[in-house]
């Protein structure tokens, strides 16, 4: 294993945590986190930072990090986890979570119990292991990309939470809201290997993550070497339909039988590059990853990467730690 993944346990853990220090929340997580470090008998060095300052204090903490031969945590849900994952995977330092999210997809995928003591205890307990990651342009993504209906989604789903509260019948009411108003088709020009398609549609979805396509039913064909999350990533598109028809494809979803809607086209890949096909004035396209929604310029260049990410994941009862089904299928990230 490399110098910088022989974790130095005297070393203080590196944690990153969304939320202000004072608040309610704050003092209940560092609470949480002080207390579990004193039971294990391990240190802790705890960054409490708003969500515009996360970026600045991981890259902080990643110095630490390396510097002692130790981990940075992030603590907080999607976003908090998107910004640290940024900084955290360029410079090769390991990662822990702590998932305070929604859904926590990468954290439920990869064995990290979503109770934040339970958390923190496995983690201090765990090795770095190398898990596929996807980039898209210049950002990297663990869970998802897309373009079209699904951003829209997102920036509905985070109105609503706003204004009634972060429930997961939430996020199924800002659907219902977003598919009401859903009528801008995407012209998109994709590029694959040597394959080119031209295509219209609602939305371009791209999953990193096994656990989400099947909850929702819409694994693509086993075309490739490996499966979404462990060797390629999955797209799929919407074709353009009426209301009516997306509305049955919510139902679907929520009733795991996405993938059997004649609406939607599914193909697994580890490289594509999409850019809009009517007009060469649109340079910039709307796009959500993990969570977070922002502009990016065309063209969208979708992929494997070949670095991993190194994750502390749990470990069996018998201290060995167990890895992803299909994790080391990419040969890449054992590189």
């Amino acid at each position: 294993m490399a110098d910088h993944l022989q974790l130095d346990p005297s070393a203080p853990v590196q944690f990153v945590i969304n939320g202000a220090a004072g608040s309610k929340d704050a003092d209940a997580m560092r609470q949480i986190i002080e207390s579990t470090l004193q039971a294990e008998g391990r240190r802790g060095e705890l960054h409490f930072c708003s969500p515009d300052a996360i970026t600045d204090v991981a890259r902080d903490a990643v110095q630490r990090a390396l510097a002692t031969r130790t981990a940075v945590v992030s603590v907080g849900g999607d976003g908090t986890l998107n910004a640290v994952t940024q900084v955290i995977h360029a410079a090769g330092c390991p990662l822990g979570v702590v998932p305070l999210g929604t859904f926590n997809y990468f954290a439920r995928t990869h064995g990290i119990p979503e109770d934040p003591a339970e958390a923190v205890r496995q983690l201090l307990r765990a090795a770095p292991m190398p898990v596929q990651v996807a980039g898209i342009n210049d950002r990297v993504f663990l869970v998802n990309a897309s373009l079209g209906l699904y951003p829209d989604l997102l920036e509905d789903r985070e109105a609503f939470k706003q204004r009634f509260g972060r429930k997961r019948w939430i996020a199924l009411v800002a659907a219902c809201a977003t598919l009401l108003r859903a009528r801008r088709c995407l012209y998109l020009h994709i590029e694959m290997g040597g394959r080119v398609r031209d295509v219209q549609t609602l939305a371009l979805f791209v999953g990193n993550n096994r656990l989400q396509l099947q909850q929702f039913g819409a694994e693509p064909p086993d075309t490739l070497a490996g499966t979404p999350g462990h060797g390629t990533l999955a797209a799929l598109m919407l074709r353009p339909v009426g209301l009516l028809s997306l509305l049955r494809l919510l139902f679907s979803g929520a009733q795991a039988r996405l993938g059997k809607a004649d609406a939607l086209d599914s193909f697994e890949f580890d490289h594509l590059v999409v850019k809009p096909r009517r007009s060469t004035s649109r340079r910039w396209m709307k796009v959500a990853f993990d969570g977070e929604v922002t502009k990016m310029r065309a063209p969208l260049d979708l992929r494997v990467l070949e670095q991993p990410l190194y994750l502390l994941k749990p470990q069996r009862n018998d201290g060995v730690t167990s890895p992803d089904p299909g994790t080391m299928a990419d040969t890449r990230a054992t590189q």
